[in-house]
């Protein structure tokens, strides 16, 4: 990379939206790209490379607290601030009755979806200046039958991005929440295994859309 190209980090980036957000972000930004799966994070890095672009991957979970303050502190070290975040890593819990719902996959919901979400906003808007983009994904279930699991974390999550958006109005760096179109992802079709996925966006397509409406590329 240049000493003038943009830096991207892409939190969840090994599949999905985020994988499909890392390679478009690839052609503008190198991008520093997160997620738990090696695999896949090489996958990516094989299609970023084809196209061009350059990568810095980094297996690691989320919920690592240190894990997480050590990637931050050796991008400032190495880049120093960054440009854009896309915080697109999530759990969802098996779909269940609300009073069924287990500790274990409870527990990891709130840990994913809540307690990262605060970590990373403290530890990444340290690396953030005010012309830097936060990017987050609005999927509200909250509310809807079988989904207290996920529709409860990911409305928490939502409800913290959005007092930083508030918080940012006159300042920076720019918080923007985007809706994506429904999306033939893995998690989808856990939650509905019986839809006609011909009918879903592509994550590729959705990508592009939510960069451009963002103003991103």
């Amino acid at each position: 990379m240049t000493d003038t190209q943009k830096i991207a980090l892409v939190t969840g980036a090994s599949r999905g939206l985020g994988a499909a957000l890392a390679l478009e972000l690839s052609k503008t930004h190198h991008v520093v790209a997160v997620a738990r799966t090696t695999g896949a994070l090489e996958e990516l890095d094989d299609k970023i490379k084809a196209a061009g672009g350059a990568a810095t991957l980094a297996p690691m979970d989320i919920t690592n607290k240190d894990a997480m303050a050590h990637l931050c502190r050796s991008i400032h070290d190495r880049w120093g601030p960054i440009d854009v975040w896309a915080h697109t890593a999530i759990y969802g819990p098996a779909l269940m009755p609300t009073p069924d719902l287990d500790d274990k996959g409870w527990t990891q919901a709130l840990n994913t979806n809540v307690e990262a979400t605060r970590n990373l906003i403290f530890m990444v808007n340290a690396l953030m200046t005010d012309d830097s983009t936060a990017l987050f994904f609005a999927d509200d279930h909250a509310g809807q039958k079988f989904f207290a699991g996920y529709g409860a974390t990911k409305a928490a999550q939502m409800a913290l991005v959005r007092s930083w958006a508030a918080e940012n109005t006159k300042l920076g760096p720019r918080i923007v929440i985007a809706e994506p179109e429904p999306l033939a992802t893995t998690m989808r079709t856990r939650f509905f295994p019986g839809e006609d996925r011909s009918k879903l966006a592509a994550a590729e397509d959705e990508a592009r859309r939510i960069l451009s409406d963002a103003e991103l590329t």
